[in-house]
Formats: structure tokens, sequence, C-alpha cells
């Protein structure tokens, strides 16, 4: 059966093929009728014609089946409607005809509506087939995503174990930055897997990330400014950069400002078709002089250094700036 709907799909794209179908329908139906002809008593024109024109409209739809109907519909009346040889219709013969026509008319209706309601619900097969494959997809994602995040949760809690080894002193202050951190995460990773957030184009949703950070460090007097072109990010690149983006902007706002404030701002370049460059600057008051930027092995840093691994990258401390700071990643598109 599934051989046969699939036959009947090719014929229904080919017009050709599908009215070839009617013509050779109809010529078969025609030369077995001719051979019946001394065998069938009188009354059975269309005897091999029904079948030929179920099996077209069948097979090849609604118009090549209308065609075949049609040519088997003249034959049997010049051949097998009195008189024969003839094209002349009197009263037992209109009846016949119309008898015919309103047989084949029903026919070709129920297979035409029945060929429909097949369409839909294969159109609406392959949507459940696509929904389900992006559901799955999603999924995979999401338990990737989360053992990664494990992962960088328990590495975070080791450098602030080291951290606390170094100086016990330091533990409240530590505890306090992994809570941060982890918290951040939280949102970004609820803003990532909520589906109208991930639809916004990339200015629009670092623009809320950089607001979410300035409401949950209560900073006052700070504005964030984005400027990014519309680039596709998949979710996997877009979640990290997502991170890079927090801890950068993060330490501007401990570290950068005055309580008279400033701006921050986020640029995202296309410096060819497979490579893009993310700065982050502030216009605040600056490194402090002698700070080596490369050699600097704080914990942030080594945050931002994999991550930016991650994403095929590394950030780099941009000099000669008048004021503030600015850092630079390069990453593949």
């Amino acid at each position: 059966m599934d051989r046969i709907v699939s036959a009947g799909a090719i014929f229904r794209k080919d017009a050709w093929l599908g009215y070839g179908l009617a013509v050779l329908s109809f010529a078969v139906a025609l030369f077995i009728r001719l051979e019946l002809q001394g065998t069938l008593p009188p009354g059975f024109p269309y005897l091999t014609f029904f079948p030929a024109v179920i099996l077209t409209t069948f097979l090849a739809g609604l118009w090549p089946g209308i065609a075949c109907a049609t040519l088997c519909g003249i034959a049997s009346l010049y051949f097998f409607i009195p008189p024969s040889d003839s094209f002349a219709i009197d009263g037992a013969s209109s009846i016949a005809i119309g008898f015919y026509i309103f047989i084949v008319t029903v026919d070709i209706a129920l297979i035409h509506f029945m060929h429909r309601a097949a369409d839909r619900l294969m159109a609406r097969k392959q949507v459940m087939e696509s929904l389900y494959d992006q559901q799955r997809t999603m999924f995979q994602e999401l338990q990737h995503r989360v053992a990664n995040n494990m992962t960088f949760v328990a590495a975070l809690l080791h450098l602030q174990k080291r951290n606390i080894t170094a100086d016990p002193a330091s533990a409240i202050n530590a505890l306090d930055e992994a809570q941060s951190r982890i918290e951040t995460m939280s949102r970004i990773h609820r803003r990532l897997y909520d589906p109208a957030s991930v639809d916004l184009p990339v200015a629009e949703y670092f623009q809320e990330i950089c607001s979410d950070l300035l409401q949950a460090t209560g900073a006052r007097n700070i504005v964030c400014m984005v400027d990014m072109p519309a680039v596709r990010l998949d979710i996997a690149r877009l979640t990290t950069l997502s991170l890079l983006v927090t801890e950068l902007v993060t330490n501007s706002l401990k570290h950068a400002f005055t309580d008279d404030g400033g701006t921050i701002s986020l640029k995202l370049e296309r410096l060819s078709p497979d490579r893009l460059a993310l700065t982050v600057s502030d216009n605040g008051r600056g490194m402090q002089h002698g700070v080596d930027t490369v050699a600097n092995k704080g914990l942030g840093t080594r945050i931002i250094q994999s991550l930016a691994a991650q994403l095929g990258g590394e950030v780099k401390a941009l000099t000669g700036l008048r004021n503030g700071v600015a850092w630079q990643l390069e990453f593949s598109a």
C-alpha cells in the first residue's frame, strides 16, 4: 500500500505523467472492453471504464481523472451505447450517459477530497516531526549546556577555594562573589531559553543583559550603550559570549567608576565573513599605573580567558586610551 501511495505522489507531482497515465488507463480499458464485446450481454458499456477512472484519479489526481473519465465517456457513447458507432443521443442513451456522469463525478469527488485530507494529514505530520526534532535538539543542547555549567561552577568553586586557602579572611567575600556569578549565570540562562529572548536581535539581547547587571548590582548614574549589527549566533556561542560580556561589564561596574557614574560600551564588528570582534569598554578611572593586564592571573581574568578560548579567541586589553579600559575579543562567526 505504501508503494502505491508513493507512486501516486509521483504522478500527482508531474502533470505529464498524470495525463499520460489517464490516456494509458483509457486505452487499456477500451481494449479490454472491446475484447469482451462478444462475451458480455448488452447493457455493460462502463464495465472496464469505471475502474480506469477510479485508478487514474487515485494515482494521478483530479484533472487526470477528469480527462480519463471524459475519454471513457466519449468511447462508451460511440462504441457501446446504442446506436453503436455513432454519437447520436436519444432518451435511453441520455439516461445512460447521465448515470455515467453521476457515478464518475461522485467517485472523482470522493477520491479528490480523500487526497486533500491525506495531504493535510501529511503536512501536519511533517510539522509534528519537525517540532519533535527541534525539541529533541533543544533538549540535547540543554543537557550539554547544564553539564558545562556544572563544570564551570565546580571550577569556579575550586578557584575560590585556592584563594581562600591563600587568604582565609577573604572567605566570606569569595563565597559572595561565587554566589553572585552563579546567580548571574542563572539569569542569563533563563533569558536564553526563553523563546521570546532567543529570537531577539543581538543588540537588544545584550542591552537587556546589561540592564539586568545594572539592576542586580544597584549601579547608579551608569549607562550601557550597545552597538551591534544583525548577526545570528547559535545558543552555545551566545551563552558563552553572554557569560564573557557579563564578566567584563561586572568588572567595570565594580572597579571603573566613582559616584559620578559613567558609560559602558559594547560594540560588535564584523572583521570578515567568518570573524567578529567584540569590544567592551568604559570611560572610568582606567587601570592603575604599572598593572600588567597580560600577567594578571586573578580569578576574573582566568574566567574571561577560559570563556574566550571556548569561542576560539583571546581577550586582550586595548592600549593608548585617554581614560577608561577597553577589552577586545576576536572570535569565529
